[in-house]
């Protein structure tokens, strides 16, 4: 493989998404210094007493990604008090903990790219980035206990989905429905800390209980189809807009909503894709096959539909709050969701 550039990180393209405008200068200027903030605190929380294991830890922070997770905790900050300290170290907790996840997911994947950068496996192989991903996981339970006893509970919880969902994802369906199955697992992999990340932005930020919940069932439902949109974008990108390479849940196996709708067609081309994906798809001519087949399918539509029908439920989780710029900004969120999907 060759040299793989490394994007670094800067605070007004991870602010939300290159080009989205959330229609208010206030807020912008807000997230713009929050974020700034959160990046800081990340690489300042991932410091260690060995510079190898700073290294290490800090490998995937400047290769930046779209920090959906802090955005959200601070977005749900806007329905009380903005960006307080403990707001700041909740965005810090959750996206500690996620990239914690993005090491430990790489070296089950066997990756060696990600967000366009050579990932931590690739690099300094497997069981250094198993371990940094347990540090990582580490540091941020250092960092919520700062937060109080109620955000201990909150962050294990979570993370005790996020290990549940991943075993659901490692076992497979066991006889349950492939589909119901996959929409199970990535409830608990993406849509619990996107959920937490909400939560975490309204109580730190001081919001009444009720606005509480109502953005934590937001952010999981959200996180789903965030995640499905990425799932579309593997398959019908033609560059790594994903931050992967197209094709790379084939290429690793990981049989996702387009393909499980694919195979279900039950015509010619899902039978041939069928042959196909029965596992990693390493050929690089049958993995251009599988695209193409994918690429034309009704698979493809129906997976389009269910992103709409997870961020239409999204919006709809938003209508009881607040009118404040952060809800517009919300409902802006799930209409790109759905955009970015073509």
């Amino acid at each position: 493989m060759g040299d793989v550039a490394r994007t670094q990180a800067d605070p007004m393209a991870t602010m939300v998404v290159p080009g989205l405008d959330f229609g208010d200068d206030e807020l912008r200027g807000s997230l713009v210094a929050g974020l700034a903030e959160v990046e800081r605190e990340l690489m300042d929380a991932v410091a260690g007493a060995d510079p190898f294991v700073t290294e290490v830890a800090r490998h995937l922070i400047p290769a930046g990604g779209k920090r959906t997770r802090p955005l959200l905790v601070l977005l749900g900050s806007h329905f009380g008090k903005p960006v307080s300290p403990e707001v700041v170290r909740a965005a810090v907790v959750v996206e500690l903990t996620h990239l914690a996840t993005l090491y430990h997911d790489d070296v089950m994947d066997e990756a060696y790219v990600r967000r366009s950068t050579e990932s931590a496996n690739s690099r300094f192989g497997n069981s250094v980035a198993i371990l940094t991903g347990d540090y990582l996981f580490a540091r941020a339970s250092d960092v919520v206990a700062d937060l109080g006893p109620e955000a201990v509970r909150i962050q294990a919880r979570t993370f005790a989905r996020l290990v549940h969902g991943q075993i659901r994802e490692t076992s497979g369906p066991r006889g349950a429905d492939p589909i119901v199955h996959y929409l199970d697992v990535l409830a608990e992999k993406t849509g619990s800390l996107i959920a937490t990340s909400a939560r975490f932005g309204a109580m730190f930020g001081g919001a009444e209980p009720e606005t509480v919940e109502a953005l934590a069932e937001f952010g999981e439902t959200f996180g789903m189809a965030f995640q499905l949109a990425d799932d579309l974008l593997d398959i019908a990108s033609e560059s790594d807009q994903s931050g992967k390479t197209p094709g790379t849940d084939l290429r690793e196996g990981v049989l996702t909503l387009p393909v499980l709708y694919a195979l279900n067609a039950g015509d010619r081309a899902g039978r041939r894709l069928s042959e196909i994906v029965q596992g990693p798809v390493t050929d690089d001519d049958l993995h251009a096959e599988a695209l193409s087949l994918l690429r034309a399918s009704d698979g493809m539509q129906r997976a389009r539909a269910t992103v709409r029908e997870y961020a239409d439920r999204a919006r709809a989780q938003l209508a009881p709050l607040p009118d404040v710029p952060a809800r517009a900004a919300l409902e802006i969120l799930c209409d790109y969701v759905v955009d970015r999907t073509g």
